[in-house]
């Protein structure tokens, strides 16, 4: 957008979507939740955005790609807003360490889903390459269809 006396351009929500590539019910969710810097609305109370709001997404977007939820982004914001002379850096760690545990957590769930779907394939190898009796055979559907 343009400068006018200084001041950057205001855009709508719309095109703070657009520009962003984060849909509008995210933006508004953002914004509710005291994410995103505003400049108000307009007389047709359309929600009314400069470029830092631009700065709020990109803050918003690295933090969800590290894991951090939607209420640590909001406990985290509180503390930037509300405590200016208090270095953010580590809050930042705490809720990193956080994230990474969940990380951990998730990781290992998973690991053991591979783990039962080799177990799986490996029990059920010929029926799965189409050589022996069809998984069909021991759902009780089939069978009473068959019987």
């Amino acid at each position: 957008m343009s400068a006018r006396n200084g001041r950057s351009a205001v855009m709508t929500i719309g095109t703070l979507a657009q520009r962003t590539g984060v849909p509008v019910k995210t933006l508004r969710e953002y914004e509710d939740a005291g994410l995103i810097y505003t400049v108000g609305r307009s007389a047709g109370n359309y929600r009314l955005f400069d470029d830092t709001a631009l700065w709020c997404v990109g803050v918003i977007g690295t933090l969800r790609s590290l894991g951090l939820t939607l209420n640590e982004i909001r406990q985290l914001t509180t503390i930037y807003l509300e405590r200016p002379d208090e270095p953010i850096g580590p809050h930042l760690a705490t809720l990193l360490q956080a994230a990474r545990t969940r990380t951990d957590a998730q990781i290992a769930e998973l690991q053991r889903r591979r783990q039962r779907i080799e177990q799986f394939e490996t029990e059920h190898a010929r029926q799965l390459a189409g050589s022996a009796t069809d998984l069909r055979a021991d759902d009780p559907h089939f069978q009473r269809a068959r019987g």
